[in-house]
Order: structure tokens, then sequence, then C-alpha cells
């Protein structure tokens, strides 16, 4: 067997679920799959670099993936992250090869990961990207085995999605500071994120084409079409922020992009990411959580909340259904005169 690496780069430094969710290696949109400068610092945790060994086989792999099933690129780059962890740790180990990880080496990797303090969530997706790419080569007849095969999966602990109270949240919208551009924008941002419950990587996409309309069509994960309705408050906030706000901020380099920073030009996830946090003292998911929530709570059907949000597969918006049954429950015990 193999021993489990002496010594740790920084790379392997505690990583939080805000760290894995940052994007890279996108560029304008497009797919960029070569390492760029830079590219394998995320939140200042360092990924590490793909091993010589792997490279060829796992930038193959990304490929097929980008161009084949037609991934994202922020999934594809999730992907590379999770493989260069893999076989960084494969390195330091003393594998030379692909196709010389083990059984054994591959609980061990899960071990690992465990005493790192990754979530079980983190490590289940860590040990799919892996699984995935050695079940892809094995298919191929570029591999001959799998060694996550008879691996146990990381149980992940179901974690209710966090959906901020109404009451509060209408509290913020309506004492919300926007005499200034940058206050129309942020509020235009939070409005939108609330009314429409898009991901903040969909947001990021919109023009000033998008802007005033009751729907705006994005593209989502695994490059599908949705059109989504956007309510009077935001469409009244996205208004007010064009007439005062972008108008002020908008550089040379500000293109169509909806929204803008205070340098002039577009604004990327990060920096939507950083107004909600600064706003609301929160992440934009919570927002779309809301969104769900409380559409549910409203009495919405699942499967409307399904295609609103964008989910492929139903059981990924029943978990809000939890959450939903707290709300019934509440409502039941404050109301019922026999509760």
């Amino acid at each position: 067997g193999h021993s489990p690496p002496a010594r740790l780069s920084s790379g392997w430094a505690n990583s939080s679920s805000k760290a894995e969710c940052a994007g890279m290696g996108v560029l304008s949109g497009r797919l960029d799959l070569a390492p760029r400068a830079g590219a394998n610092s995320i939140w200042h945790v360092r990924v590490p670099e793909l091993p010589e060994f792997a490279s060829d086989q796992v930038e193959a792999y990304l490929r097929r993936l980008a161009d084949h099933r037609g991934l994202s690129a922020n999934t594809v780059a999730a992907y590379r992250r999770d493989l260069s962890q893999f076989f960084d740790y494969c390195a330091r180990a003393g594998l030379r090869s692909v196709d010389e990880a083990t059984r054994r080496l591959a609980r061990r990797y899960l071990a690992f990961l465990d005493t790192r303090g990754y979530s079980r969530r983190s490590m289940s997706r860590k040990a799919s990207a892996a699984r995935t790419f050695y079940a892809d080569g094995v298919r191929r007849g570029s591999l001959t085995v799998n060694p996550f095969d008879g691996v146990a999966r990381p149980k992940s602990s179901k974690t209710l999605p966090h959906a901020l109270p109404q009451r509060s949240l209408a509290t913020v919208l309506e004492q919300f500071d926007a005499s200034e551009p940058v206050g129309l924008r942020d509020l235009a941002i939070i409005e939108m994120l609330y009314a429409t419950g898009l991901r903040v990587s969909e947001l990021a996409q919109l023009t000033i084409d998008d802007a005033g309309a009751d729907t705006v069509t994005v593209v989502g994960k695994g490059g599908k079409n949705r059109r989504v309705p956007v309510g009077t408050p935001a469409q009244r906030a996205v208004d007010a922020y064009l007439e005062g706000g972008r108008s002020q901020l908008a550089g040379k380099d500000a293109g169509l992009a909806l929204w803008v920073g205070v340098r002039g030009g577009p604004m990327g996830t990060r920096a939507i990411r950083r107004v909600v946090s600064n706003r609301m003292a929160t992440f934009p998911h919570a927002l779309r959580h809301s969104f769900a929530t409380h559409l549910l709570e409203g009495g919405a059907d699942l499967r409307t909340v399904q295609d609103l949000l964008g989910h492929t597969d139903l059981a990924t918006t029943q978990i809000y259904t939890a959450v939903t049954r707290k709300h019934l429950r509440g409502t039941y015990d404050r109301s019922h005169p026999r509760a």
C-alpha cells in the first residue's frame, strides 16, 4: 500500500464551502480550460496544480465534459479543482501513474479529507469527481480499474436551506438607503435575487436589454435556458438604478452589462456576493432559498418552484418541503383552538 503524504502544501489548507463555491476558469462567458496565472487561487486557498502524470488524461476528460455533456464552465472548473487535489495527494503518496491508484489509497484519501475538516458534502463531491473520472477511463479502455469502486460514499448530513424571515426581509428592503448610485444598484441586485431566485452566476449574466421586462431569460446549469418572472418592486428597483445609478457608474468598459462596479466595469459573481454580504450579512443563495421557501409557504406547488429554480431533478427541490412543514406546523399551533 501507499503511505499518506508526509508533508502537505498550502493547497490543503482548510477550505470552507464559501471558498469552494467561487468560480474558476471562466473568461468572458467562455470556457477556459488551460491553467492560467492565479487561476488556482480561490479566496486565498491555493489549489495544487495537476501533476504531470495526470495532466493529459484529466485535461482530455474535462474537455469531454464541456463538449459532450454540455457542463458549464463553473462545473468543469469544480471538477478540475477536485481532481487536482486528488492527484496531488497521489503524487505525494509516491504514485507516478493515474492507473496506480488503489482502493486502499482512495479510502485513505477520504480519511485524509476528513482530518482536514472538509464537510461531508464536500468529501462526497470530491470522491464523486474522482470516481466518475476513473469510470470514464475504464469505459473508454484507457484505464483498467476504478479505485473508488467499492469505496463507501461519505454520507452527507442533510442541512435544511436557510430562508430569511419574510418580515425581516421586507423591512430591510423598505428601509434601504438608495440615495446614491451604488445604493440604487445594490437595492436592484437584492430585489432581483429575491424576486427571481436566480443563481448569482445567472444574475451576473443580465444585460441592459433584460431590464424593465416582467420576465428574464437566463442560461442555467447544463446550458439550459429558462424564463423567470420578475415582480413589480424588482422591476421598479432596476428602472431606478438604470436612470440614476448605472448611468453614473458605467465606464467605457461596461458594455451591455446590467451590473456595473464603482470602477465602471461589469460586476462579476464575487462582487455581487460582496454586495449581498455587506448589505444583508448573508449570501446570494440565502435569497434563492428564501424565494423558494416563501413561494411554497404562499401555496405554490413543488413542480412550479422546480421550474423557477431550474432544478433538473424534483428531489433537489423537495428539500424545501421540510422547511415549509415547519412553517405549517407553526401556523397550526398558533391558529387552531385545539392545537
